[in-house]
């Protein structure tokens, strides 16, 4: 019923060569790379999922507060914006259809201008990023982030509200199950409502850890899924739990997210995929 992948952001240090033989050893289907093109020769990418059999799934975007849409800062924006169009770059490279999209810098959780006037530029700057990507066959998805790490976009229906202020047909928002449990109400309504706007999914356990570690309840949310016909990818985009998760990475730890978190976040969700 499913596509699966898995996100290389927690496989820290390591080549896509050996990422990708784990993930085919457990039965993925595509692969999920960190949108920072310089960390990967993209011929080799592709030789590498076509050896194997496997996809590149999407980009995972990286927002920092040198990438901020909404910036008031004229010079920022247009930064950004190259930021997105490299990316789209990078996508049709490797053959991945999505590319993952947020309207402002990771860990800004206030305007640095007026609400208006940061909304106006995150949607121009998505516009014009959009439509570079459509010429190349690339989608964007739009991405709410939880109140801790963005004050712009929270939820679903704020993703589909920017979604169609933008008005490009390439698109579409995207759901995080890690996000979603902080702010939605019912992650498996807030995915029913969004409909066919949802073309990119994010998948981690109340933790953030591999689903199976925390207290979600996964089964409403495939349900839900299966319930608007979703064809896109679900991706597991699993952390450590840590105010500085890539800190923890960095000096060696959260080796369980190599080959025992990417293991069980598949098997998990299968056996509930089965029971739908």
């Amino acid at each position: 019923m499913f596509k699966y992948s898995f996100d290389a952001l927690v496989y820290h240090g390591e080549s896509i060569g050996a990422s990708v033989q784990r993930l085919s050893k457990f039965g993925y289907d595509a692969i999920e790379l960190v949108g920072e093109p310089a960390l990967y020769d993209t011929k080799e990418v592709r030789q590498v999922v076509s050896d194997h059999n496997m996809a590149v799934s999407s980009i995972c975007s990286i927002y920092n507060a040198e990438r901020d849409l909404a910036h008031p800062d004229p010079a920022k924006r247009k930064k950004a914006v190259e930021y997105v169009k490299r990316i789209a770059d990078m996508s049709a490279e490797v053959g991945a259809p999505v590319m993952i999209v947020a309207p402002a810098a990771n860990m800004r959780i206030k305007e640095l201008g007026a609400a208006s006037d940061e909304w106006k530029w995150a949607v121009e700057g998505i516009r014009e990023g959009g439509e570079y990507a459509a010429s190349l066959n690339v989608n964007l998805c739009i991405e709410a982030w939880n109140r801790y790490e963005t004050y712009m976009l929270n939820r679903l229906d704020q993703c589909v509200a920017m979604m169609k202020d933008v008005d490009l047909t390439n698109v579409g928002i995207m759901g995080d199950t890690f996000h979603m449990n902080i702010e939605e109400t019912n992650n498996a309504d807030a995915i029913r409502a969004s409909g066919s706007a949802l073309i990119h999914i994010h998948l981690a356990d109340s933790n953030r850890a591999a689903p199976g570690i925390g207290h979600t309840d996964f089964r409403p949310v495939l349900q839900a899924l299966k319930d608007i016909d979703y064809q896109g990818y679900l991706t597991f985009e699993i952390l450590p739990a840590a105010a500085d998760p890539f800190g923890v990475m960095q000096k060696g730890g959260g080796k369980e997210f190599f080959d025992e978190y990417t293991q069980q976040s598949i098997a998990f969700i299968k056996e509930i995929e089965k029971s739908l």
